[in-house]
């Protein structure tokens, strides 16, 4: 049993709560929140469980193993830091930190303490993208040509922060494991409408080599409600809706084909239209499976799928892509 423990239950943390608390092999051993209202409603649910509102000194139990933390992205790395200096693994919800030297510090500091770092990227973890990887590493659609994603619902109202840093990291995170790569540099742009200085709407472009460009639409001020992704290869074309309650990846045989005329030896262009194809994707829960590849890597000691470099990387294109929203859409390069 590895015995774990919840720091934050509020709106996310409750759900990790939920999936920690389900697992045969995980043991709740406490669950943390300064917030006296949501300790009250974790206990109603879980009245057996260890509940206090001082995250220290639950870290001075010996017999944790592991921390999950899901607070406010602004507390993370001096939670964190105290987590790791305690020796225990950590679980961090997205985004890791706010700040790239923050980011870079847990890092070095997990990576010297020998203790593992991953962070909440749940897209990594959803059966959908894995199958999306296994086509594009496989040659299936070609050579990546550009992608597209659209994260956008008339819902809840975030006052803490922007659409970008609430919505976007699990776009970008998917972007940047599908293509194996991180942008050379991204551009930003948006608006506030409901709350000054909070953007409601974003588009975030990012740049990589070999030509290949990625949009990101995210927005809680939307008349639909979409979490689609498309993937444009040479070869083929895929779409990942994950609103469908079924049949989430299609796969389009269409592209445009460079043919040879031999009447007069050029090259001329032509539509190609083939078969669609929807592969059978087994349905589980990606939460389930990002807790229960957290605990696989605490008992195994393997580096975990969302580690602190994979997150790293997707905190530099949000930094990035924050001081570019500043600055009007202008582009900047992402730090290396």
């Amino acid at each position: 049993m590895i015995k774990v423990g919840i720091i934050g239950v509020g709106d996310w943390g409750k759900n990790l709560l939920r999936n920690f608390a389900s697992l045969k092999d995980c043991e709740v051993a406490f669950v943390c929140d300064p917030d006296e209202k949501n300790l009250k409603k974790a206990a109603r649910l879980f009245p057996h469980l260890n509940f206090c509102q001082d995250y220290k000194k639950a870290l001075t139990q010996d017999q944790i193993q592991a921390v999950v933390i899901a607070t406010p992205p602004a507390t993370h790395y001096e939670i964190a830091h105290h987590a790791v200096m305690a020796g225990k693994d950590i679980f961090v919800e997205k985004p890791l930190v706010l700040d790239s030297s923050e980011g870079e510090k847990l890092c070095e500091l997990a990576e010297k303490k020998q203790r593992l770092l991953m962070v909440g990227h749940i897209m990594l973890y959803h059966t959908a993208t894995l199958r999306l990887k296994k086509y594009i590493e496989e040659g299936e659609l070609g050579e990546v040509r550009y992608v597209y994603s659209t994260r956008v619902n008339l819902g809840k109202v975030r006052q803490e922060e922007n659409a970008l840093w609430s919505f976007a990291p699990h776009d970008i995170s998917v972007i940047l494991y599908l293509l194996g790569q991180t942008p050379v540099s991204v551009s930003c742009s948006g608006s506030c409408y409901l709350q000054p200085g909070i953007e409601d709407v974003v588009f975030l472009t990012m740049h990589f080599n070999n030509n290949v460009i990625a949009n990101v639409h995210v927005s809680w001020l939307d008349p639909h409600k979409d979490r689609k992704l498309t993937i444009v290869g040479s070869k083929k074309m895929a779409v990942f809706d994950d609103t469908k309650a079924s049949e989430k990846v299609w796969i389009f045989d269409k592209g445009v084909d460079s043919n040879m005329d031999y009447n007069t030896y050029g090259e001329y262009l032509s539509l190609r239209t083939g078969d669609i194809v929807i592969p059978k994707i087994d349905s589980v829960e990606p939460l389930q499976s990002e807790c229960q590849h957290f605990l696989e890597c605490v008992k195994d000691r393997k580096k975990p799928r969302s580690d602190g470099k994979e997150a790293l990387a997707v905190l530099k294109v949000l930094v990035a892509a924050q001081k570019s929203l500043k600055m009007g859409g202008t582009p900047v390069e992402v730090e290396c």
